[in-house]
């Protein structure tokens, strides 16, 4: 999705600036120089993922083009060369997302990263936990400021529970002074659930102990802020948790998942504690895509990366809760729960719906099969991996196209 960002400043110069610079950042900028122009542009569309705004404009000396934005739900970032302590007052009170000054032509670097961390945020569940109504609501208002989806719990075993039930939370702002479980206890207990690449915290507090932010931190904090705090200090540290947090996961992700089919590698799954240990019975199948070699001779190699990255997606669709991986070349894996019919019934649906798909990249036409071993066994994935691997060559060497189940008796391992 292509977002749209209003930019509303009378100097033509840094107006050019600026348009360059949202523009190489991969947004669409909209021009105006004037608050007139501004409202024409308005009045034919508000759907902008910011405005940024000059706070002095021809038609409007005192910020008046911010609140023409705030009027409709945009959110503002604020361009001043007049940065005084009044004026900084005055624009952090308008509830803006934040300012820049305009001290250099320099500053408008500043600007691409903020609208990345603006449109990232989309992606973030923020959970403020905090006893007092009031607080919590406070913080809400900043998050929500930011594009970010915002959860809220009154008590530590609250947020406890909401963490272990909804996977979408990447981000716990707790209070430190509650009743029942402490902010500190509450970082202890969430770690022992999320890692640091999972799962984000920041803490806050309001008492005058200067020991509070080492044990916040040793606890598992990402971050912690004394209250009262400032907004901008709350934003600065907010953006910097989620960056970090957003570049671990990245790391995670180019290290853990294969680059072309973007399912697991084969590395992350063996090292997978879901994979090693296991309690009772388990499903495991071994795919790969009869004749490849065929499709790359005869269509070319970037034909092939298509049909491997379909294929992925398929498996996804098919085995949402399974564990998908590419071992390498044409050939997956997936590991899946402990329902024998359930697994054997979607693996043939899935080879049908193959058989039956008509390809057509690039103006090349063609269809693929499958081959597919399986086997459903309490056992060691090593174990599962070779009678799997087996029942693949059966059902190769038997014709191609085909699911072959391993029969052997399930040998605890």
């Amino acid at each position: 999705m292509e977002y749209k960002v209003l930019v509303v400043e009378d100097s033509r110069p840094f107006r050019r600036l600026l348009e360059a610079e949202i523009r190489k950042a991969g947004y669409i900028p909209c021009i105006a120089d004037s608050i007139e122009q501004a409202e024409k542009i308005l009045n034919q569309e508000t759907d902008f993922l910011c405005a940024i705004l000059d706070y002095c404009l021809p038609d409007g000396q005192d910020g008046e083009i911010i609140d023409v934005c705030l009027s409709l739900n945009i959110k503002v970032i604020v361009l001043t060369a007049m940065m005084d302590a009044r004026t900084r007052e005055r624009v952090l009170a308008k509830t803006v997302i934040d300012y820049i000054p305009k001290d250099s032509p320099s500053c408008v670097s500043s600007i691409a990263p903020l609208l990345n961390r603006l449109e990232k945020n989309h992606q973030h569940h923020v959970l403020v936990v905090d006893d007092s109504l009031t607080a919590r609501r406070y913080v809400r208002s900043l998050l929500e400021r930011q594009y970010l989806n915002v959860l809220e719990a009154q008590n530590g075993q609250e947020a406890l529970a909401m963490v272990r039930r909804d996977k979408r939370i990447s981000l716990v702002i707790t209070d430190y002074t509650m009743p029942e479980m402490d902010g500190v206890s509450v970082v202890k207990a969430l770690r022992k659930l999320k890692t640091d690449g999972q799962l984000a915290i920041i803490g806050l507090s309001g008492e005058e102990d200067s020991s509070l932010t080492a044990r916040f931190l040793k606890a598992g904090a990402n971050d912690f802020l004394a209250k009262p705090f400032n907004q901008e200090e709350f934003y600065c540290r907010l953006h910097s948790t989620l960056n970090a947090l957003d570049t671990e996961r990245r790391l995670f992700n180019m290290a853990n998942t294969d680059y072309l089919t973007q399912v697991w590698n084969r590395r992350y799954f063996f090292e997978h504690p879901h994979t090693r240990s296991h309690k009772g019975p388990r499903n495991l199948a071994l795919i790969d895509i009869d004749h490849f070699k065929k499709i790359n001779d005869q269509f070319g190699h970037h034909i092939g990366d298509i049909t491997l990255i379909e294929l992925a997606k398929m498996m996804k669709r098919y085995f949402p809760e399974g564990m998908v991986a590419r071992f390498g070349g044409e050939e997956f894996c997936i590991l899946y729960g402990n329902d024998e019919l359930g697994f054997v019934r979607r693996l043939e649906a899935m080879r049908e719906e193959l058989e039956k798909t008509v390809w057509s990249p690039y103006d090349k036409t063609f269809s693929i099969t499958i081959s597919i071993g399986m086997v459903h066994a309490d056992a060691h994935i090593d174990e599962l991996v070779q009678r799997a691997d087996w029942c693949l060559y059966q059902a190769k060497a038997g014709g191609r196209n085909q699911l072959i189940q391993d029969s052997q008796t399930d040998l605890v391992s």
